[in-house]
């Protein structure tokens, strides 16, 4: 694909819910936040669909995002088929790491190379704050998962 300054695009980002397991108040409503009926949104095997169609069209890096991509119900699976497919240079997630400690490891059997991880302050209580109720102990914890599970490019998203 090329812009229209003519240069190549090769990199998308595919968000794959907009829930997440946080209410940060630069991103979420503290509440009417409603979940959508399965009709309204897209099925694992459509996001595999668009992924191959990107792929066919040059790009070759995807980076799966949210609202938080690891609540999505068919996550794992999303991944797993994402990753097998062909031409597929790099392949990321961006999560605000509370659940990395349980997905870390598939997510690196899936083919995922790099992690993104959102942490809005290293300060417990401006995390809670912020994130309206958040543990900051367990997004630290899903950094420390990331690494166990052998990935070596973990980027941390914060603002200064």
């Amino acid at each position: 694909m090329i812009d229209t300054y003519g240069r190549k695009i090769h990199y998308a980002r595919i968000s794959i819910t907009d829930l997440c397991n946080l209410r940060c108040r630069y991103c979420m409503p503290e509440e009417g936040v409603t979940k959508k009926d399965c009709g309204e949104i897209l099925r694992i095997e459509d996001f595999v669909e668009i992924s191959k169609a990107l792929l066919e069209l040059g790009i070759d890096k995807l980076r799966i995002s949210g609202g938080e991509p690891l609540v999505r119900h068919g996550v794992l699976t999303l991944m797993q088929e994402i990753g097998k497919i062909k031409g597929l240079k790099d392949f990321a997630i961006t999560t605000n790491g509370l659940l990395l400690p349980m997905y870390a490891n598939e997510l690196r059997d899936a083919g995922v190379r790099r992690v993104n991880i959102s942490l809005d302050t290293l300060d417990e209580q401006k995390y809670r704050a912020i994130t309206r109720g958040g543990d900051l102990s367990r997004a630290l914890a899903g950094i420390d998962a990331a690494r166990s599970a052998g990935f070596d490019r973990i980027k941390i998203n914060v603002v200064l």
